[in-house]
């Protein structure tokens, strides 16, 4: 097995458990409350490692998605492309930012995933999702510090690991 992609097995691992949490069902208490945890991961993942993740990833992320959820086929995958884009075109910027800057980007990238997810629903003559799908954005804005840290151990763990193995 290569080095990247002894690095890389972990990143993949949380990725499709943010998937796997997507499609687990809630109680409908619950349900708009919910984070997009995806989304999170794929922010997170293209900002901090630009290099291993880009948008062919966020796309294979959001296909799983729309597959588990059974969504329109595409669905997710041009959302989650869409914010990896933007994501990487401006992750040098974005990385500095302290942390309530970076939050409130966050929030407006999660605000553009579930737009474009809303614009999609809207063609395809599903229902809209209502307040719910706006306070999940609320949601993944107010806990990204703890996912952000969360992620930020995993990556260093895994650096860490590899210089080791060097």
């Amino acid at each position: 097995m290569s080095r990247n992609n002894r690095r890389m097995w972990p990143v993949w691992l949380v990725l499709m458990a943010t998937v796997t949490f997507a499609a687990l069902p809630l109680p409908d208490w619950l349900q708009p409350v919910r984070p997009p945890l995806a989304a999170m991961a794929v922010i997170y993942w293209s900002m901090m490692w630009p290099q291993r993740f880009g948008l062919g990833s966020a796309w294979f992320v959001g296909l799983f998605l729309d597959i588990l959820q059974g969504a329109l086929l595409g669905q997710h995958a041009i959302a989650l492309a869409a914010v990896a884009y933007l994501t990487l075109k401006f992750h040098l910027q974005i990385r500095i930012f302290p942390l309530w800057q970076l939050t409130v980007t966050v929030f407006s990238l999660l605000a553009i995933n579930s737009l474009i997810l809303l614009l999609i629903d809207g063609y395809a003559g599903n229902p809209l999702g209502g307040l719910a799908r706006w306070s999940q954005v609320l949601t993944g804005a107010i806990l990204w510090p703890l996912v952000m840290g969360l992620m930020d151990r995993l990556r260093e763990s895994l650096k860490s690991q590899d210089r080791t193995i060097l």
